[in-house]
């Protein structure tokens, strides 16, 4: 009787991930599917789930009407730059709130904790002003500068850090060792699964960041992929009435954050999973 308990419960819930699962995957798997449709068959009802012929033709079509390769370059380096300057800014942040000693360390951790509730448009007047003194508009600097720090990666890498034993540094610093030989070997080899966590997160937070750069980016050249799909929408798109070349842009620009998790899933859902963060 138990097990039958057992078995049904288990059951019920594969059955609730599963449906779980396919109203996630389902927007992306209907953009797929109408991206090799013609606009008849997108507005058919009942709703056509698979085209008669497809037309995989719309990909090429597509990617040969605006410089989606420059796109999605310009997402990606920027993105990766972001990424590599806010690990190193937060690493350091979380080591010196957790290592060192000093007047008003609790104040300004809330300070900054309190920072994240702060909405983000509240913030573009006066970081638009900055760029603008700095001659930053319009620039691959103006966009890396102005997302350099993540008070989330503070607090995750925080967290992550209070969960390292305090024997390990405490013989590190004994046998010698300086502040940046702690943080790179031994904080980071221990805490890698929450790195790479935060590196993901924000990888997909500035290839998807679409209102500030808006803001301050202008040539066509310079614009991420969020920027010239809705150049691609408003031009080549016709304002919506060529469905199907739209979906098949849109498709074919988040294959890079697909590539991405797909390498990163195993760190990623390692993280996720670990109870203390800390991996050995």
């Amino acid at each position: 009787m138990r097990k039958l308990v057992y078995f049904s419960t288990i059951s019920i819930r594969h059955a609730v991930l599963l449906v779980a699962s396919f109203v996630m995957f389902f927007p992306f798997l209907w953009m797929v599917t109408n991206s090799i449709k013609t606009n008849e068959e997108i507005w058919s009802f009942p709703p056509i789930w698979w085209p008669k012929s497809p037309e995989w033709h719309n990909f090429i079509d597509a990617w040969t009407m605006a410089p989606f390769s420059q796109y999605i370059w310009n997402s990606v380096f920027t993105a990766t730059c972001i990424v590599g300057i806010q690990l190193i800014n937060s690493a350091m942040m979380a080591y010196a709130l957790t290592q060192f000693r000093f007047p008003g360390k609790n104040i300004l951790f809330a300070i900054i904790l309190s920072s994240y509730m702060l909405p983000v448009a509240a913030t573009y007047v006066p970081s638009y002003v900055t760029l603008a003194n700095l001659n930053l508009l319009d620039t691959y600097t103006g966009i890396i500068i102005s997302n350099s720090a993540s008070v989330f990666g503070i607090f995750l890498l925080r967290q992550a850090f209070l969960q390292v034993p305090k024997e390990m540094v405490e013989s590190a610093r004994m046998d010698g060792a300086s502040h940046w030989q702690i943080l790179w070997k031994i904080y980071f080899p221990l805490t890698k699964p929450s790195f790479i966590t935060l590196g993901l997160i924000s990888f997909i937070q500035m290839y998807n960041n679409y209102l500030w750069p808006s803001l301050i980016v202008k040539s066509e050249e310079k614009m991420l992929i969020t920027q010239g799909l809705r150049q691609f929408f408003i031009q080549e798109g016709a304002y919506g009435i060529n469905w199907p070349l739209i979906m098949a842009a849109s498709t074919f620009t988040i294959v890079p954050l697909l590539l991405l998790f797909a390498f990163m899933q195993k760190w990623f859902v390692s993280a996720i999973s670990s109870d203390q963060g800390v991996k050995g």
